[in-house]
């Protein structure tokens, strides 16, 4: 069987990371290793951490301990997983419905580099909001993210010996992923493999973290990425056109 491996980030997150166990604890498929990546949190991580390793149906690992960051932790996780394939879900983001697992092995059958689909933003109860507004294209390649990060993080779903080859650079605090995710479509067009799309919802976002929470740095960084991977007049001339479709829309 195909494994997946889901790794979640978390410092000090008791309030929301109840919701994320949930949502991994109730799947139905059944090959799921789920690793747990604390930065030594101080409140009651842990302790819930420790009744989910105790009563889930699937292989729970933790790990807590000081890091270099959230890029760092994640990293740790890259290098820890086991699985054929890896999605990082991290405390307040959840699995969009109980056989979301199947239905991304379902796509994952011929061997793709990655399977992705689409995201829905949630409150900080976890009640739906809205789908995300970037949505995911029906064909995706390394040039889409020229657009802006069509695909959300927590749905795009790596074959682990293509993402363990791309560590999270160290030099963003906050875009990090989007360069992670380019370079692996990169390698995957490079191989002949396929992306594939789930065509379904496939994740819940939680609204407010920490792109939001940094917007005018994660822009920054953003940009930075797009110049390394687009080239530098290409994603300046991107990013005026974006400011003019803004202003003409008010």
């Amino acid at each position: 069987m195909i494994r997946i491996s889901i790794v979640t980030i978390t410092y000090n997150a008791a309030r929301t990371l109840q919701r994320t166990l949930d949502s991994v604890r109730s799947q139905s498929y059944p090959c799921i290793e789920h690793l747990l990546i604390d930065g030594a949190s101080t409140d009651d991580t842990l302790k819930i951490a420790d009744r989910y390793r105790a009563d889930s149906p699937h292989e729970v690992s933790i790990q807590s301990e000081p890091d270099a960051g959230l890029y760092d932790a994640m990293n740790k996780g890259l290098r820890k997983a086991t699985g054929d394939y890896v999605v990082f879900l991290n405390a307040g983001d959840s699995l969009y419905a109980d056989d979301t697992i199947q239905t991304v092995v379902a796509c994952a059958e011929g061997g793709a580099a990655v399977v992705y689909g689409d995201t829905a933003i949630t409150d900080g109860e976890g009640r739906f909001l809205r789908l995300r507004r970037h949505r995911p294209p029906k064909v995706l390649t390394w040039r889409s993210f020229k657009k802006g990060m069509l695909v959300c993080h927590q749905a795009f779903y790596a074959r682990l010996d293509i993402a363990r080859q791309f560590p999270y650079s160290l030099q963003y605090r906050h875009s990090a992923d989007v360069d992670w995710c380019i370079r692996i479509m990169k390698e995957a067009e490079r191989r002949g493999l396929a992306l594939v799309n789930a065509n379904t919802v496939v994740a819940n976002f939680e609204e407010g973290g920490d792109t939001t929470q940094h917007h005018r740095a994660s822009l920054m960084e953003r940009f930075h990425v797009m110049a390394c991977h687009y080239g530098y007049v290409q994603t300046l001339l991107l990013h005026a056109w974006f400011v003019v479709r803004a202003v003409l829309k008010r």
